[in-house]
């Protein structure tokens, strides 16, 4: 009787999950523009930063009604960068958040620390580092077979590290 209940819930509570799943990903708009297709006030601020950057893709993303430009790239050294921009209502653009893949190796040896205590010791499959522009560095650590989201970030900001309850705003 109770493994009968069991392959009952087992369709429902994967129901659930692809539901919950589903909604998240039509809350955001993207389309893939070209480079040149960007907004100037986009370019400039990125140009402002590091004036070394090739852009070499474009993702315009529409998310809780507010525009980002998430543009790809590299740096003359062939480091990889994605800036993440928010556009204003008045066309001004600001740069939220620069981020690149890391190693684990790379990463603080605190945020490792916070990481195998999130993740109950299994080691994420990638992991992105944010930093943001209130100089606080947001680490986004994957799991096995979810690329989309991150399983669970740390922020470390003024010196103090924590495992964020709820996802980052940009």
């Amino acid at each position: 009787m109770l493994q009968n209940a069991k392959l009952l819930t087992a369709p429902i509570f994967l129901a659930l999950v692809a539901a919950c799943a589903s909604h998240a990903v039509s809350d955001v708009q993207i389309t893939e523009i070209e480079p040149d297709a960007l907004p100037s006030s986009v370019t400039e601020a990125i140009a402002a930063e590091r004036a070394d950057f090739t852009i070499e893709e474009v993702l315009q993303k529409i998310r809780d009604g507010r525009t980002y430009y998430d543009v790809e790239g590299e740096i003359a050294d062939g480091s990889e960068l994605e800036f993440d921009v928010l556009m204003g209502d008045d066309g001004s653009a600001e740069i939220v958040e620069i981020q690149r893949d890391l190693e684990w190796s790379e990463i603080p040896a605190e945020v490792q620390v916070q990481a195998l205590i999130a993740s109950d010791g299994v080691l994420p499959v990638r992991i992105i580092e944010s930093v943001q522009t209130d100089g606080a560095v947001i680490y986004e650590l994957f799991a096995e077979g979810n690329p989309a989201d991150p399983a669970y970030e740390v922020r470390v900001h003024a010196g103090e590290v924590e495992t964020l309850s709820e996802r980052w705003i940009h």
